[in-house]
């Protein structure tokens, strides 16, 4: 699936888009509304919470459903180059667990995406993950530690679970599609909530 860019309309313009400071967003189907409506997505949702708070910053988005860390560290430079982020949202990692991928080689592709888009002038924000008990607890434990421990050691700040209140909640199954692993449209809101609290610290 090619990357979805969720830019508003004033942000069209290049000359615009120069002068306004840019939120970069890396991850997988779990940013790219995988399976739901166009627009209906909790990056559309930021959009509409940043136009509310008056605040002019464009938003690219360029998550790949399926995308892995790996992937998403091949990707970045490109992608800095472009855009030159004030701040860019790290939402990459589930796709590492779900193929069983060694998590220490997700851990160094995290960092080293944090390092670049450090060194390129932008704060970071990293959105950690979890993955079902059925993984067994020490991979469980190890792969959603590894998230924190990344951004301690870089200084960056972090959303400890991205699905927090979605996939750990009484009624679990109810927000996700029929997939049972991609949240569905009335989920979308909950995604927003855990980051924007995050977020609206380092935007500019």
């Amino acid at each position: 699936m090619s990357a979805m860019l969720a830019v508003p309309a004033f942000a069209q313009a290049p000359a615009q888009a120069r002068l306004q400071p840019t939120v970069l967003i890396v991850g997988d189907s779990l940013s790219a509304e995988y399976g739901l409506r166009r627009g209906t997505g909790w990056v559309p949702l930021l959009e509409k919470q940043l136009a509310s708070e008056n605040k002019t910053v464009r938003v690219v988005n360029a998550s790949i459903s399926g995308d892995t860390t790996s992937g998403g560290r091949s990707r970045l430079p490109a992608l800095l180059a472009q855009h030159q982020p004030a701040t860019v949202v790290i939402e990459l990692g589930g796709n590492d667990a779900l193929r069983g991928l060694p998590l220490d080689m997700t851990a160094k592709n995290l960092r080293a995406m944090v390092q670049a888009s450090k060194k390129a002038g932008a704060r970071v924000l990293l959105l950690g993950m979890e993955v079902p008990p059925n993984y067994g607890a020490a991979y469980a434990t190890t792969f959603s530690g590894l998230f924190p421990k990344v951004a301690k050691e870089e200084k960056v700040a972090i959303v400890p679970f991205f699905l927090k209140g979605i996939a750990d909640g009484d009624n679990a199954a109810g927000n996700f599609q029929a997939d049972r692993i991609h949240p569905n449209e009335s989920s979308q809101a909950r995604m927003l909530a855990n980051v924007w609290p995050e977020l609206k610290k380092i935007i500019p």
